[in-house]
Parts: structure tokens; C-alpha cells; sequence
């Protein structure tokens, strides 16, 4: 975890919870929207790594946002043995803690093991919600054992509460749509911008980490949606040279559009 030098927490946070208020806007990107508060949370929280869950229309959850490849896998985990700490925060709508996951072996047996051997020891979930509607939850994980700061529970609470709001306010926005429309919206972004990154990957040799920062960074320089940019990529009206001398300097993909022909 990263956290940011003495005094500048406040400001931070600040910044962070408009950037979160920025995306209340007709126009705004859900994918990006769950990215930008994993990454808040674990650069000003108390926590390592983090992950999203959001259920659909039928409450069933996917896994929408994650830091890392082994989170994704735990988030799935949770999915699949229909056990852990986001489940049950979904559940109760309540914010659950394991301060040591030595301790939660007989809770989760299968959560539990999978989440220590990869180099968690410490977990937090609070759900994503508004008054009594819960759509998902956000997960937050440690590598040391030890108790969430409380100060730090009601921030991710309340960066979750926001995150929230941003997708519920787009349901406002367009009220002949239903929120299960918009959640798989979604979720087929999702399933676009994974096979983007296959793509990358495989054309480039970097790593799915490295490939998904560099295709989030160049969309935000450039004012796109992360899905618009994937599907293009998917699709092949735009390609990528990572051994042209502009992508060497940049240390970035360098995404061209690929001129189409009538």
C-alpha cells in the first residue's frame, strides 16, 4: 500500500471523492468509475489490494474491478463456493472484517486458505448501497494481519457510498432503462476490455497488469471510454506498435487508428 505523505491525506481524499462526483454525468464510463476507487482505496487506505463485486438484475454478483490477477481469482473463488467476506457483506448490507484470516478457516474453508496462500492475511468488506438498496461490495485486502483503522472503514464506506450513487444516478438519467440493463452493459464492457487485453498481451508479451495501465492511461489522456477504446482494439480499427520509437518513449502503447475503406 501506498500511502500519501504526512498532512496530505485530507487533500487527497478530497480530490478523490470529485473525481468519484465527476463521473455523474450522462457520458460516464461504470468500468472506469470502479477502477478509479480501488485504486483511491488502496493508495489511501489501509489496504494492499481490493476488489468490486456488483450484482445483476437476479442479484447474482461478477466480478467488476480488481488490482490484481489474484484478487480477480479470490473474488471468483467467493463466487463459486458461494462463501467470504463479500458475499456476506452483500448479504447483511453490513461491513464485515476478518483481522486475521488464520482465524477464519472454519468460516470460509475454502475463501479462507486460498486467500493466505495468496499473501492475504487481513480483510475487509463494505457494501456498496444506497439506504436499503445493496448492488454490490467492495473488498479490501491486506497483507499483514490486523484490524481496518476504523477512520479508514467509514472512508471506504463512504468512497463505496459514492461509487454507488454514480451508478444509480445513471439509471435516473435514463429512466426508460432498468438497472439490470445497465449493470449488463456492464458487464459485456467488461468481457470486451478482457478480450483487448488478450489481444495486447499476445501481440506485445507484456503482462495483462502492464497492458490493462497503459490502455487505462492512454483512454484517460485521451477523454475515451475504456470500452470504446477496447472494442476498437477488438475490432481492429485501431492497432497497436509498442516497437515504434514514439511507444518506446513514451513507455506506453501507441494506438493507431486504422483507416477503413469503402
Amino acid at each position: 500500500m501506498t500511502f500519501p505523505r504526512p498532512g496530505a491525506r485530507e487533500p487527497a481524499l478530497l480530490d478523490a471523492f470529485v473525481t468519484l462526483a465527476d463521473t455523474l454525468t450522462d457520458d460516464y464510463d461504470v468500468i472506469d468509475l470502479l477502477d478509479r476507487l480501488i485504486e483511491t482505496c488502496t493508495q489511501l487506505l489501509a489496504a494492499d489490494t481490493a476488489g468490486i463485486m456488483l450484482a445483476d438484475g437476479r442479484g447474482a454478483l461478477w466480478v467488476m474491478a480488481y488490482t490484481t490477477e489474484a484478487i480477480r481469482c479470490l473474488e471468483l473463488l467467493q463466487i463459486q463456493a458461494q462463501e467470504g467476506p463479500c458475499l456476506d457483506c452483500v448479504h447483511t448490507g453490513q461491513a464485515v472484517s476478518a483481522s486475521d484470516l488464520t482465524q477464519s478457516l472454519d468460516r470460509w474453508p475454502q475463501f479462507a486458505p486460498r486467500a493466505l496462500q495468496e499473501g492475504c492475511c487481513a480483510v475487509h468488506a463494505v457494501p456498496m448501497r444506497l439506504r436499503t438498496q445493496i448492488i454490490g461490495g467492495l473488498n479490501l485486502f491486506s497483507t499483514q494481519p490486523g484490524p481496518l483503522p476504523p477512520e479508514d472503514l467509514r472512508v471506504g464506506q463512504a468512497l463505496a457510498d459514492v461509487a454507488t450513487i454514480g451508478i444509480l444516478h445513471e439509471r435516473a438519467l435514463r429512466r426508460s432503462e432498468t438497472l439490470a440493463e445497465q449493470l449488463q452493459t456492464a458487464l459485456n464492457n467488461r468481457v470486451i476490455i478482457e478480450q483487448a487485453l488478450g489481444v495486447l498481451a499476445e501481440r506485445t508479451g507484456l503482462n495483462i497488469p502492464n497492458v490493462f495501465t497503459q490502455l487505462r492511461a492512454h483512454a484517460r489522456r485521451n477523454r475515451m471510454r475504456l470500452s470504446d477504446l477496447a472494442r476498437g482494439i477488438v475490432e481492429g480499427s485501431m492497432t497497436l506498435d509498442v516497437l515504434s520509437p514514439r511507444a518506446q518513449q513514451l513507455d506506453e502503447p501507441y494506438l493507431m487508428h486504422t483507416p477503413t475503406h469503402g
